[in-house]
């Protein structure tokens, strides 16, 4: 089993297990990865450090002084972990309108339909529309939802 650290290209880290580095490559090409955190489906191979079997080793007789810690630039767990709940929360409490949310949208602004959370797709000339006619709305970087719940 091979575990590799990998990376979605919004920067949401996370883990992969494979059988082997062919099995990473074929479901790579066949866009079977994508992200737990946000769907994407541009996943990256990070290097990592080869796994060292130490058991026997002993430690060094002199004392070395620890290095400073090296800084994190990947975003905290906690953080993503937030994230995650969040778009839980944004998924529960809005009505998905998928492709008519353009339609939607205006039904609501000019009073033709009731007053509510919608969620859904528009192409960039729709939200461009929108915007003219005085709609806001914005864009959340959601990908899919999770097929499953995540841990």
């Amino acid at each position: 089993m091979k575990v590799m650290d990998l990376r979605c290209g919004l920067g949401h880290g996370f883990e992969g297990w494979f059988a082997s580095e062919a099995d990473y490559g074929s479901q790579r090409e066949r866009g079977l990865l994508d992200c737990p955190v946000c769907g994407n489906v541009d996943v990256k191979r990070l290097p990592s450090a080869p796994r060292l079997n130490l058991s026997g080793a002993r430690a060094p007789e002199a004392a070395v002084a620890p290095a400073a810690p090296a800084a994190d630039t990947s975003p905290p767990a906690h953080a993503a972990a937030r994230f995650v709940e969040a778009v839980a929360e944004l998924l529960k409490n809005t009505q998905d309108v998928g492709p008519r949310f353009a339609e939607e949208a205006r039904r609501i602004h000019y009073g033709e339909s009731e007053a509510k959370a919608i969620r859904g797709q528009t192409t960039p000339q729709e939200r461009e529309a929108l915007a003219d006619e005085g709609i806001e709305v914005f864009t959340l970087p959601l990908g899919l939802p999770p097929k499953t719940p995540l841990q």
